[in-house]
């Protein structure tokens, strides 16, 4: 397994893995209502050189040459930056100036937006890697904290995040669903 730096051709694989985690929320950020015209759109998030979704924001874990997982992170307190690109696309869209975007991250931590492993890699440590290469990050960049959201009926992640250090501190709102929003100190 290897862990690096995502680049623009990615975007393809890495499209289909942010899809799987993100679900409805997928709809919401690209505006569309198809499974396929969701995940072309996660495609150019991924392409662009701004934007939460951005290469520039995540990781990518291989396994013999194949992409088997992807991490998205980003600074807390450059979450409304990197969300403009999207809420400015989604406003031009729907011709709807008051769309927003939900508040996930708290600004004074390192966050972690999407995580996902393909199907075919589940259970070989390769979100526990990633998760690992993510907090490697956030210590590179002077955060003491790290935080993430999982829905709440999402047990296996949730299991995951646990063993993994973090705990739950609040509850938080996105897209209308509840998510626990986890944190780890660094």
């Amino acid at each position: 397994m290897n862990i690096r730096p995502a680049v623009k051709e990615d975007a393809v694989a890495a499209a289909r893995l942010l899809y799987d985690a993100l679900h409805d929320v997928a709809h919401q950020l690209t505006g569309q209502e198809s499974e396929e015209d969701a995940v072309t759109i996660l495609e150019q998030f991924l392409k662009d050189e701004e934007g939460r979704l951005s290469y520039h924001q995540s990781l990518v874990s291989e396994v013999e040459g194949k992409t088997a997982g992807i991490i998205v992170t980003y600074a807390g307190d450059e979450a409304e930056r990197l969300d403009r690109p999207i809420v400015e696309r989604l406003r031009k869209l729907k011709n709807d100036p008051s769309i927003s975007l939900d508040k996930e991250a708290d600004e004074d931590e390192f966050y972690i937006d999407t995580l996902s492993v393909s199907p075919q890699f589940k259970g070989q440590g390769i979100g526990s890697a990633l998760m690992h290469a993510a907090e490697e990050r956030a210590k590179e960049r002077g955060y003491n904290k790290i935080a993430l959201a999982v829905v709440t009926d999402n047990k296996r992640a949730y299991s995951l995040y646990l063993r993994s250090g973090y705990e739950v501190d609040k509850e938080i709102i996105i897209n209308h669903h509840v998510y626990y929003h986890m944190v780890k100190h660094l």
